[in-house]
């Protein structure tokens, strides 16, 4: 817009509406006090007169439009202004509600397992093309980190610490095939072991191996760490997806899908003491 207060079309419209308003001014002013011969001017200004009451109200409605226009342009930058800091304070909202959620769920396993000392850690990287899930903590040896510590969420059970950094930490997920774990049906108490395999981890489920065939397990049942190994006892793991006879029918297998969504993760507890640690680490 600045470019076309210094242009020629500028000048000429800014001429021309000069000499009318003089013109204009003069006749309003002498048009009673003219002689006879002035009959001949006003005649002649006449149509400069009528042009410069039309030119004045083009420029006026050209600088109200010209103002009105700034006026909606600064009123859209207010607004989009408000919408960037609406946006932003729904996305602190949304994170601190997370992140009270979590506490929350936090200081429950705390008050339901008093012998758990519990660290709270964050994921930082996760292997994208690793089929059983594996990720990166930001936590360590120098925060109380430990080889084969458990690690929880809300929902259940996640894996262990495989690999321990000064300040980072590597969690092996539950459907690996290097943890093995005792676990039981909640319901019937049927015991089993747990492992994972390529196949089931590629749909996000692992399995419950070695039930006896009287067993009464069922589909939907919730299973449990057993205590058994390096984990509590009572952890939740998942729920029976299907049933199976394993090769020769010496015993049956549970498909288990787990209540942890290793997508999702973001936050996580890493279980660094509890009554009865210090059994045999994972392997089959």
């Amino acid at each position: 817009m600045r470019f076309f207060f210094r242009s020629r079309q500028f000048k000429i419209i800014l001429g021309v509406t000069l000499c009318l308003l003089v013109i204009g001014i003069v006749s309003a002013l002498f048009g009673s006090r003219l002689s006879p011969q002035s009959d001949l001017i006003g005649t002649v200004t006449a149509p400069f007169r009528t042009a410069f009451v039309k030119i004045s109200q083009g420029v006026e409605d050209f600088f109200s439009s010209f103002t009105e226009g700034n006026e909606a342009l600064i009123r859209n930058s207010e607004l989009e202004s408000e919408m960037a800091e609406l946006r932003a304070q729904i996305t602190d909202y949304e994170k601190l509600k997370k992140e009270n959620e979590f506490y929350k769920n936090y200081l429950e396993i705390k008050e339901n397992n008093p012998d758990f000392k519990i660290t709270e850690a964050t994921l930082i990287f996760k292997e994208e093309k690793d089929p059983f899930k594996s990720f990166t903590l930001n936590k360590g040896s120098v925060h109380g980190v430990e080889k084969y510590d458990p690690v929880i969420t809300e929902a259940g059970l996640v894996g262990y610490i495989s690999q321990v950094g000064l300040s980072t930490c590597k969690v092996t997920t539950i459907l690996h095939p290097d943890i093995t774990l005792g676990a039981l049906d909640n319901r019937t108490s049927d015991s089993g072991v747990l492992y994972g395999d390529v196949s089931t981890a590629e749909e996000g489920l692992t399995g419950l191996y070695n039930l006896s065939r009287s067993c009464n397990v069922s589909v939907g049942d919730y299973i449990v760490t057993s205590g058994e190994g390096i984990f509590p006892e009572g952890l939740h793991i998942g729920t029976v997806r299907s049933i199976g006879s394993e090769k020769y029918n010496t015993s049956i297998y549970a498909t288990v899908e787990p209540l942890v969504d290793f997508d999702n993760l973001r936050d996580v507890m890493i279980i660094t003491e509890f009554e009865g640690q210090g059994g045999l680490v994972p392997g089959k």
